[in-house]
């Protein structure tokens, strides 16, 4: 009988922006990835992948991939490359980066990245170090959880709340802007244990995703009004005695403050902003505050309007009013980011930080690469990595215009072609997750999970890190982190003295792929019970004293300058959205429809939209139009549509729905420009403005017209 040939098994981890960081196993035969699975002793992947990730080790196959070092032939924008060395290209790279330096310094050279992957070795911060030295502008990388993480460090403080583990133990569950199904689908098993129990799921959300079609309620409020509902809330939890009096007096600060502010926010008030009943408004308080445990996980989404940061401050108060930390599963998920025992300084080398370097945010590229931005000096360079700005940015129409520039030196690091690399002069081919080693942090659950090396890049493909090491060392920077392996630094980064680590080293991770930090069995962490929450106060700060705005440290290279600085108001509140008809209605006279761009099911955020078969399953770009303003315009189920405002337009297929209420849209974003039925996508209409904290994104705050394509 003939042996079938061996197969040897590597850790993984999934290195995509996901919450769920699932630990996969890769399967090599001769050399070759041939499968990608979930690992199934990890109790959150229990085994499975979604729809992104399912045929990962095909991802690898794709013969679209870049395997060798271009250089730009013809026009921006042609595809038009050469081969070239990387020896060449490092060469040029550094050639033309000397000549910026000499002439306008060195902040005229700006890194761009993002969570194409989250690894601290491959990932979003891996480059921080080298630019840091290098006396670069610093980048800062708001465009998920920024605003939600200042309101939280605000009112809580850097605690990953409660264990999403924790939320077989909920009875009353709420997921507020966050359609679980498509974009955390590994704590949905948790979710539906606790149903089972008797829990109540609630999603509050301005569409019927999936996620809310399966929840036992949904709540829908018009985008942007979700401050003023919370605030209802509170006003209803107080007005009807619902208080947890001594949870209140002995964990929280400023209660009679906000106890004012919420005053206005009655049931009625409350559903003339957001459209949500009176009724249902005194109802959620009631059964949040009467059905204990109770629970909310906080969705990105809430953060993307003007008043984002606001809201979720509000929102934070709400567990700790009717005392739902007190127990196992009650309290808030964020973002578990603030347990992890990350040495944030060694992975960014925020120490290298010169003294008044500037910080420009990555919402605002197409500003400053436009002039816009009155910048001195300019930027001359740009050096992309592990993100997609034509897909994923605001204003893409304004990023194309200033990656057009003849006199703009652009690198891409990139796995394909994408709509941003076709603009680069030099174009680097990355090596994807299962070629490189890493160490995943996550912001959706307690693991680190390792990532081993299963294969070698194919054709000259390198890992990020070893384009650090080429670069530093055509620099001339000899500084020891750019001398350390994948290994070294993936060890170097993690503080192994903190008690939450437990003991163990990487060797435990190379034996077994992932260790759970020590934060307490998901069974019994209560993390606040008794208070402790890690602010100045040890309390939940309703109220805050000259707080001034700030974007957290690992979200811009731990530097310390050139912070926003503006003074935050000392309460929670409602702020209305910048473009809604109610506060804008001479804007709404011409775009009258507001628009929300949630992620993809079944891309994960522009990775795989280049790919058929993941693009026949999610279906080309389409819109959701209401059965009411689908007929106002003469639109059917089926129609061709052009989305357009003065900052750009797309186009898609038109799905009639109830689904979305009258006067809204939805767009899901991912969809390559160029690919789309016209060179345009979600993000060519969004605004780049920020919400009020953290430099956060206001992608659910604009206004739209839609279109019948003839």
């Amino acid at each position: 009988m003939n042996e079938l040939p061996a197969r040897t098994t590597f850790f993984g981890a999934c290195p995509h922006d996901c919450p769920d960081t699932c630990a996969m196993i890769y399967e090599v035969k001769d050399g070759k990835l041939v499968e990608v699975r979930g690992n199934k002793e990890h109790p959150m992947t229990r085994g499975g992948l979604c729809v992104k990730l399912k045929d990962f080790h095909d991802h690898h196959a794709n013969p679209d991939r870049l395997i060798y070092p271009l250089r730009r032939t013809g026009p921006k924008g042609s595809k038009q490359f050469e081969r070239i060395s990387w020896d060449e290209a490092i060469a040029e790279i550094g050639r033309r980066w000397r000549e910026i330096i000499a002439a306008y310094g060195s902040q005229a050279i700006m890194p761009y990245s993002y969570l194409g992957n989250m690894g601290l070795v491959q990932g979003i911060n891996s480059g921080d170090p080298f630019f840091n030295r290098l006396g670069t502008t610093v980048n800062e990388k708001t465009f998920c959880a920024s605003g939600s993480s200042t309101a939280w460090l605000l009112t809580v403080g850097p605690t990953g709340g409660v264990d999403p583990e924790s939320f077989v133990h909920s009875r009353f569950i709420v997921l507020w802007a966050c359609n679980s199904i498509s974009t955390n689908l590994h704590h949905w098993p948790f979710v539906l244990e606790a149903q089972k129990r008797g829990a109540k799921i609630v999603v509050i959300d301005s569409y019927r995703s999936r996620t809310a079609k399966a929840a036992d309620w949904h709540i829908c409020p018009r985008p942007g009004t979700d401050g003023a509902l919370a605030m209802g809330f509170i006003n209803s939890i107080i007005e009807k005695g619902l208080v947890d009096r001594d949870y209140v007096e002995q964990h929280t600060h400023g209660f009679e403050e906000l106890k004012a502010r919420a005053a206005e926010f009655t049931p009625e008030y409350v559903e003339n902003i957001t459209g949500v009943k009176a009724a249902d408004v005194a109802q959620f308080a009631r059964e949040f505050a009467t059905i204990q445990p109770s629970v909310i996980r906080l969705g990105v989404a809430l953060e993307r309007h003007a008043g984002g940061g606001q809201t979720i401050r509000a929102v934070c108060a709400l567990p700790a009013l009717v005392g739902s930390w007190r127990h196992v599963g009650g309290g808030l998920l964020q973002m578990p980011l603030w347990d992890f025992p990350v040495d944030w300084m060694k992975v960014s080398r925020g120490d290298w930080v010169k003294p008044g370097t500037r910080a420009i945010n990555n919402l605002k590229l197409g500003a400053a690469l436009t002039g816009e931005m009155k910048l001195d000096p300019p930027l001359k360079s740009l050096f992309v990595f592990c993100t997609n700005p034509v897909s994923q940015a605001p204003e893409t129409n304004k990023i194309v215009k200033g990656l057009q520039r003849e006199d703009l030196f652009t690198v891409v690091a990139e796995h394909f072609l994408t709509d941003t690399a076709k603009y680069a002069d030099i174009v680097l081919p990355a090596a994807m997750a299962g070629e490189a080693e890493d160490m995943m942090w996550s912001w959706g659950h307690f693991y680190f999970t390792y990532n081993q090396k299963a294969v070698d890049p194919p054709g000259e493909c390198k890992p990020t890190s070893d384009m650090w090491r080429l670069l530093a060392e055509e620099m001339g920077f000899d500084d020891p982190v750019f001398k350390m392996t994948d290994s070294e630094l993936a060890a170097h980064y993690i503080n192994w003295d903190d008690p939450k680590m437990g003991g163990v080293d990487m060797e435990h991770f190379k034996t077994h792929g992932y260790y759970k930090i020590d934060v307490g069995a998901a069974d019994t962490r209560a993390p606040h019970k008794d208070g402790k929450f890690p602010t100045p106060s040890g309390k939940v700060e309703f109220l805050l004293h000259d707080a001034k705005n700030f974007v957290a440290g690992p979200f811009r290279a731990m530097h310390e300058g050139d912070q926003d600085g503006s003074p935050v108001d000392p309460l929670p509140g409602y702020v209305p959205n910048r473009e809604a008809p109610e506060t804008n209605p001479e804007r709404a006279k011409l775009y009258p429809l507001s628009i929300i761009s949630p992620k993809s099911h079944g891309f994960l955020n522009s990775c795989y939209a280049n790919e058929k078969h993941k693009i026949k399953g999610q279906g080309e770009q389409f819109v959701l139009i209401s059965p009411k303003d689908a007929t106002a315009r003469a639109i059917r189920d089926g129609d061709p549509v052009r989305v357009y405002n003065d900052r750009g337009d797309f186009e898609g297929v038109a799905k009639v729905t109830d689904d979305v209420n009258a006067g809204i849209v939805v767009a899901t974003l991912g969809y390559w420009r160029s690919l789309n039925r016209s060179d345009g996508s979600v993000n060519s209409i969004s605004s780049d403005a920020h919400c009020g904290l953290g430099r956060a994104p206001t992608f659910s705050d604009n206004l739209v017209q839609v279109v019948r394509v003839n």
